[in-house]
């Protein structure tokens, strides 16, 4: 059985990251069927074994759109990118963890998700994996302690929206780890991307 949480440390809720316009992609990423089901909804139930409840993060116009089997979390910050995202999870449940997910991340698995919480730290800020496509943080999967909330709130007032840069800028206080599977970590943003997908999905799909 998966743990959901330690001893005397803050609770993991998952986040999946579904309120992108999916400009590169020129179509809603977050309803792609790569498995059989909407991403969003395969990410939800991914995560929903080893985190102590789940929500799919969304602009408010999204919600309706979205199964009432599924609980939402609109954005309630202003602006637009992942940083919203995150900061309306954390302004919800602010004494929470939060394992946040992009949508668009076809070839992750529930492995790599429990090996980032098995490498968890809490006395920092974040646990996140190096991107083995160009070495950063990856921020978009990523364990989130409640007290990165007051670091990127201080962002956000300066004018930081970008949560990859919260990460560098803070690396004293984040634990970054080499991922197993490195494919696990890759983004389907473009048309481009999603055939490579594809490719990879294909022999696991005959």
């Amino acid at each position: 059985m998966i743990s959901k949480e330690g001893n005397n440390q803050p609770p993991i809720y998952g986040l999946v990251l579904a309120g992108g316009k999916s400009m590169r992609m020129g179509h809603d990423k977050s309803i792609i069927a790569w498995h059989g089901t909407e991403q969003r909804y395969y990410m939800a139930d991914m995560l929903k074994p080893i985190c102590m409840d789940v929500f799919i993060s969304c602009r408010s116009e999204q919600q309706n759109e979205i199964s009432p089997d599924y609980k939402t979390l609109p954005d309630s910050y202003t602006g637009s990118g992942p940083m919203t995202g995150i900061l309306s999870a954390f302004k919800a449940y602010p004494s929470a963890a939060w394992l946040v997910t992009a949508c668009d991340l076809p070839l992750l698995d529930i492995k790599t998700l429990q090996y980032l919480i098995d490498n968890r730290d809490t006395t920092k800020i974040a646990a996140t994996f190096e991107s083995p496509f160009d070495g950063h943080p990856e921020p978009l999967i990523t364990i989130w302690e409640p007290a990165a909330y007051e670091v990127l709130l201080s962002f956000l007032a300066n004018n930081f929206t970008c949560p990859r840069k919260v990460l560098i800028r803070n690396s004293d206080r984040v634990k970054v780890i080499k991922p197993q599977n490195p494919d696990a970590l890759m983004n389907a943003n473009t048309p481009e991307d999603a055939e490579k997908v594809r490719q990879i999905l294909l022999p696991h799909q005959g």
